[in-house]
């Protein structure tokens, strides 16, 4: 099993409140990735489940139990850290046994565990190696197949792949996912990229300033973002902001009016706007259509970037900045100016909170 449950957490510094009110279930074999900026309280929130941290309120339980007065090392966990923290003066065999041998386990098991996990993670022939003549890639593998030796409850991730190279992080990344359909165990992942978020997730957490701003799958953020900040931080590169003024509203639809005298008819469904409300209109760089109807809103190209498969179009439309991710090989310049069509793309509306009130769904390029 490998069940958690945190509600009502707090975790304070002094007088600076770093957790605040955090209220989430995981169930057992989920693997849940906690993502937000730097500082938001992410890997402050592993460490309490961890009892690395004690918290300052709310309770943690571990299969229904609470587990707030338990230490560290009787909870069940293992966790794996961004520094890899292995013993650089013992072979690869003695980190992974390390922690057994400490605990009396009778050698015959300690064996038949490590040999376990070196062929699952594929560091057989790196045993008697120690861990400065392993590459960042070989001793990550080595500090998860430490946690894996101990069966723990739940495997506790904190920013285990930020220390390796972009495409090693790649094929890490998806070593790890196929390791986590392997085992079917709890794992718990913090980090700061989407990417590793969107891949990697049952459920994605997303923080910010020590709260929960949304809890749902990747397509849910993606599709159904709560508000614009979770609409920002989640796909790459980052939705564009456009400003605009409600003109009309009717049952089911709405006219906005964006900079430069565009208006669009938007369908609302049930949310409620009234003429001259003021709204934030996100659209994704990947949904941009280009149009040669030069009634639609026209962007100035500042910089054009040909990546072969794809061009990404950074603009200026109406005084505010767009980015487009257009298909295949455009023949555009810095200077040049292009008509984009906002009636194609899925467009989500935000009000002056930032609270997502309704998600326009586009027809179609």
């Amino acid at each position: 099993m490998g069940e958690i449950k945190l509600t009502v957490v707090k975790k304070s510094f002094g007088a600076l409140a770093v957790l605040k009110d955090i209220d989430l279930h995981i169930k057992d074999g989920e693997f849940v990735v906690f993502v937000g900026p730097s500082g938001c309280g992410k890997s402050t929130l592993l460490r309490t489940i961890a009892g690395l941290e004690k918290v300052t309120g709310g309770e943690i339980q571990i299969d229904g139990k609470r587990v707030n007065e338990v230490t560290a090392a009787d909870r069940g966990l293992a966790m794996v850290f961004q520094s890899y923290a292995l013993y650089p003066h013992m072979s690869v065999r003695q980190n992974l046994a390390f922690g057994l041998e400490n605990s009396n386990m009778p050698k015959v098991e300690v064996s038949d565990r490590i040999n376990e996990a070196a062929r699952m993670l594929e560091i057989e022939a790196y045993m008697d190696r120690r861990p400065g003549q392993l590459s960042g890639g070989q001793r990550q593998r080595v500090a998860i197949g430490r946690a894996i030796v101990r069966r723990p409850t739940a495997f506790l991730l904190d920013e285990p792949l930020s220390n390796l190279d972009a495409e090693l992080r790649v094929s890490t990344r998806a070593e790890l996912a196929a390791l986590h359909a392997r085992l079917g165990s709890t794992m718990i992942y913090v980090t700061h990229d989407q990417v590793e978020a969107m891949t990697l997730a049952h459920r994605i957490v997303v923080m910010r300033a020590g709260k929960i701003e949304q809890v749902g799958t990747p397509l849910e953020l993606y599709n159904e973002p709560a508000n614009r900040f979770v609409a920002g931080f989640m796909g790459a590169p980052h939705m564009n902001f456009l400003k605009a003024d409600v003109l009309a509203v009717s049952a089911g639809s709405a006219t906005l009016s964006f900079a430069g005298g565009y208006r669009a008819d938007l369908q609302t469904g049930h949310a409620k706007l009234h003429v001259g409300d003021k709204v934030t209109v996100g659209v994704r760089p990947q949904h941009l259509v280009v149009s040669n109807d030069p009634q639609h809103p026209v962007a100035k190209i500042y910089l054009v970037e040909a990546l072969g498969s794809e061009t990404v179009v950074h603009g200026d439309i109406g005084g505010e900045k767009l980015l487009a991710v257009l298909p295949g090989q455009q023949k555009l310049n810095a200077g040049d100016r292009v008509h984009f069509d906002l009636s194609k793309p899925v467009l989500h509306v935000f009000d002056d909170n930032g609270h997502r009130l309704f998600t326009h769904p586009g027809s179609g390029a």
